[in-house]
């Protein structure tokens, strides 16, 4: 069957017109193909596999475009890039590929279409279309990928066990690919993942990390978490979340499975928000509970400081997985160690907890609340009601709180500087003590969040630590 329909965009005209001039065979292949047949039509790259030089191809289309594009090359892998209209395009030249041991990158050898196909990973992605003159729009799949594809599997072209010894981070790929797809991984291509799954160790830590991103920006993040815990990779990739797995019971006391009820809070939170770092909270909010976890006789299992705990326990997972350090690692930190407070609150929502728990939180406080909101799993329909309805009070209440008192990024009515001048002071231990008193009765709603009144505090309490006004700076 012939697919130009799938070929309409006029990058596909001209690199069959820059084909037929170099007299090569090429082919568009992989992603793009897979998406038009399940109808996913907003293609970001598009991978062109050449009988011949990739590199060539490519200069001779950057040549026919119209703007003639910067074309980059990459000797290391033979394979050559541009950008048209906002598309990024990749070429190669058809390969063969072999592996050594230690090592996923490929040894690489010119190669026939039949030898690019086999090379791929998924049979979903080793379709090809021609973009030659003579067979514009020519279907090849030797792997019945198409059949694959209506069947909703993930299986790999060649032997499994080879294709994810050779190169381990296709474990990751095929676990994301059914997260997102939301397919089935065959039965013998997930047994090959169990017992190659030591081998993602030779796999650098920031390629993982793409992986677990896409798997964690998918709608049901959920599907990818079960197959890497049923595999074995979470272990070895993210063993602070294995380790909240089982349910024990002591004395008839037992406590909520913790692994499944933090991947239904995922799956809660991706249906409220794209945010990759609050969903990355979402993943961590309890990691602090396995260690934290004990039995005491008269209440109970308990996980005293599981929130400070997990959110110390964050730094050290994003430096081992070498994701960044800066402000994303602070705020699923912060995130982490506020995820119960609003919880508690929810019980009582005074004013002057909302006041610090927008203090606390800052430009935070919406994503919290998300936070909380998702971590809601119970099946009692009452209780559900009535923990939402709950967080709908705290949330009314934060819009009140903030309107009137501006607690949000709070910066003191008084400065330092002013209390200084005003009492003649160099810097020492009362500055401090006067901006924690008007911090503290702004917070509790003694004085309102303004300079006259906070002023008239720091006099107060500046005559009670025996200072004395400096009248001539007054």
């Amino acid at each position: 069957m012939n697919h130009k329909q799938a070929l309409k965009q006029n990058i596909f005209k001209t690199v069959s017109q820059s084909a037929d001039e170099l007299q090569v065979d090429c082919y568009v292949i992989g992603g793009f193909v897979r998406d038009y047949f399940l109808e996913r039509t907003n293609a970001k790259d598009i991978d062109i596999v050449a009988i011949g030089s990739g590199v060539e191809l490519a200069k001779q289309v950057a040549k026919n475009l119209p703007n003639n594009p910067k074309v980059q090359v990459f000797k290391t892998y033979g394979t050559a890039m541009l950008r048209h209209d906002d598309i990024e395009i990749e070429f190669v030249g058809a390969r063969k590929e072999s592996y050594t041991e230690d090592s996923r990158n490929p040894i690489v050898e010119n190669g026939t279409l039949e030898d690019d196909q086999n090379r791929r990973d998924f049979t979903i992605n080793a379709l090809a279309i021609s973009l030659n003159k003579n067979n514009f729009g020519e279907l090849l799949d030797p792997f019945l990928g198409i059949s694959d594809l209506d069947k909703g599997i993930i299986r790999t072209p060649l032997n499994p066990d080879i294709t994810y010894s050779d190169d381990p981070l296709r474990m990751m790929r095929a676990i994301r690919f059914a997260t997102q797809l939301d397919f089935k991984i065959e039965e013998a291509s997930l047994n090959a993942i169990t017992d190659n799954k030591d081998r993602i160790k030779i796999i650098t830590k920031e390629r993982i990390v793409v992986e677990l991103n896409k798997i964690i920006e998918s709608n049901t993040p959920s599907i990818g978490f079960i197959l890497l815990e049923k595999t074995g990779l979470l272990e070895y990739i993210l063993p602070e979340i294995t380790a909240l797995k089982g349910i024990d019971e002591i004395e008839g006391q037992r406590h909520k499975d913790n692994f499944y009820h933090t991947l239904e809070v995922v799956d809660n939170i991706a249906k409220t928000t794209d945010n990759l770092w609050l969903r990355w909270a979402a993943l961590l909010h309890d990691i602090g509970k396995a260690p934290t976890k004990k039995f005491h006789k008269k209440i109970g299992w308990t996980f005293h400081a599981h929130e400070f705990v997990g959110s110390k326990m964050v730094y050290k997972l994003f430096k081992r997985l070498k994701m960044p350090l800066n402000d994303k690692m602070k705020f699923v930190q912060k995130m982490v160690f506020m995820s119960s407070r609003p919880i508690v609150l929810a019980s009582e929502v005074t004013d002057s907890a909302v006041r610090r728990l927008v203090f606390d939180a800052g430009d935070y406080v919406d994503d919290l609340m998300t936070l909380c909101e998702a971590d809601i799993t119970t099946k009692n329909p009452k209780k559900f009601k009535k923990y939402h309805n709950n967080f709908k009070v705290v949330r009314d209440k934060i819009v009140e709180v903030e309107e009137r008192d501006q607690i949000r990024n709070f910066q003191p009515p008084v400065s330092g500087e002013e209390i200084m001048k005003t009492f003649n002071l160099k810097p020492s231990r009362e500055i401090g003590v006067i901006k924690e008193a008007i911090k503290e009765a702004i917070l509790e709603g003694e004085i309102p969040n303004d300079r006259e009144a906070a002023f008239k505090l720091m006099i107060e309490k500046g005559k009670q630590l025996g200072l004395h006004i400096d009248e001539k700076k007054q």
